[in-house]
């Protein structure tokens, strides 16, 4: 099996054990993912099968849009619903009015600087932080740059607050309701987690992971082709001779082309533009980056 899988995971098994499930029901062994979800989240889960784990890294940076409710009052040792309370007792503050709320969050709109949880699944030099936390080892991570280009306060009942917001990727929504209990001196954390989308995948179109598991081979016609699983990206169909080269690694100019060549070259100081080649019928052959004038293959999938 080649392509993309949408799944909408439940909440209990991590994206590593439905990676597990899904080889096991579709006996296809190279399976990966373009984004984790947490234990407790729900949503879209991105699954990349076959060729398709060669996409991972171009499928893993789009902005994803999330459903979040944070419980205001108390911090937890995971930032989320799943760790212990870090403040016995009472709330460790007042709970804040909307308005304190409101202003709050403008401190999240934008780019700034965010500091993962430590039980994420980071890597540091080779191990994750949730492991070297779990055995109570220091965890030296380091901030990271994040966008977030919206985000919606959706409705409050009491010390629950629904929130959803389009974030880029690598985003962590429990280190925004950390960050946001600690602004706010009240402490808080995650309590509800949904992906609702991953670039131009939405979770309406995913399959769940029970019927999945009914599935099992018959899921084939449920792929999203390689094809279009990139469709933001130009592409350009490729004749015979210019096939033979791409396989190889050679690059290709215009006259290799079978149809109009339209692609346009990057911006001084920008990275390539990446182009699909396609072959006469439509199949993703191959990834190239536009450079002098000529397309590069970076990525030969067939």
């Amino acid at each position: 099996m080649n392509g993309v899988l949408l799944i909408d995971k439940p909440s209990g098994p991590t994206s590593h054990d439905v990676v597990a499930r899904l080889r096991q029901v579709t006996r296809e062994r190279s399976i990966g993912h373009a984004g984790t979800l947490d234990p407790r989240a729900t949503g879209l889960l991105v699954m990349l099968l076959g060729k398709a784990t060669r996409l991972a890294s171009l499928l893993s940076g789009h902005d994803k849009v999330y459903e979040a409710t944070v419980r205001l009052g108390w911090a937890t040792t995971t930032d989320d619903a799943a760790g212990e309370r870090l403040t016995p007792g009472e709330p460790a503050g007042p709970l804040p009015s909307d308005g304190a709320l409101a202003t709050a969050l403008d401190h999240f709109r934008g780019t700034f600087e965010q500091m993962p949880p430590q039980h994420s699944a980071k890597k540091i030099d080779g191990h994750k932080a949730y492991d070297m936390a779990r055995k109570d080892q220091h965890v030296p991570l380091k901030m990271a740059t994040v966008t977030v280009r919206s985000l919606d306060l959706v409705a409050r009942t009491g010390d629950l607050v629904q929130l959803t917001m389009t974030v880029t990727a690598g985003f962590y929504v429990r280190s925004l309701a950390r960050d946001l209990g600690e602004r706010l001196g009240c402490g808080a954390h995650l309590h509800a987690l949904r992906r609702t989308r991953s670039g131009a995948f939405q979770v309406e179109a995913a399959t769940s992971l029970d019927e999945a598991d009914q599935l099992g081979p018959l899921l084939e016609p449920r792929l999203i082709s390689l094809a279009d699983a990139l469709p933001d990206l130009p592409a350009v169909r490729v004749s015979e001779g210019g096939l033979i080269r791409v396989r190889h690694g050679n690059p290709i100019g215009p006259q290799f082309a079978a149809d109009a060549w339209v692609p346009t070259p990057a911006e001084p100081g920008l990275p390539p533009v990446k182009i699909r080649l396609l072959d006469e019928k439509g199949v993703l052959v191959a990834l190239a980056d536009l450079r002098g004038g000529q397309l590069h293959p970076s990525v030969v999938l067939g």
